[in-house]
């Protein structure tokens, strides 16, 4: 089993920034790929960012590229979502997720292991 635990959720102005990190524990085996998702009230989870740990690999849903970066610290076990520019549409709860499939999945259903997720708030 792997537990994920996100932090570094909050209220921010527009325009604002923020970073999420996510601290995986509980296998030794690092996982191949985490992602990020948000989800807004009364809307799907949708992907936000996706790091392969072992290539490197990223990807961006289209509404956050050149404004959010996805980051890893293999010594930490950790992932980190760096968020610029924030929008109030970006305002959702966000998760972190886990995969032990060879990929780096841009869908819900790739991944396993899922945090309890941390609220952003962006006002306007």
């Amino acid at each position: 089993q792997v537990q994920l635990g996100e932090s570094g959720g909050g209220l921010v102005q527009a325009g604002g920034s923020l970073r999420l990190s996510c601290a995986a524990s509980g296998r030794t085996l690092r996982p191949y790929a985490m992602g990020w998702f948000r989800q807004a009230p009364g809307k799907e989870r949708d992907f936000v960012a996706a790091l392969s740990r072992i290539g490197g690999t990223t990807d961006y849903a289209d509404s956050v590229k050149g404004r959010f970066t996805i980051s890893g610290d293999n010594a930490k076990n950790t992932v980190y979502l760096q968020m610029n520019s924030l929008k109030p549409e970006d305002t959702a709860v966000y998760y972190c997720a886990a995969t032990y499939s060879s990929l780096v999945p841009t869908t819900s259903g790739g991944y396993d292991y899922w945090g309890q997720g941390t609220q952003v708030t962006v006002s306007s």
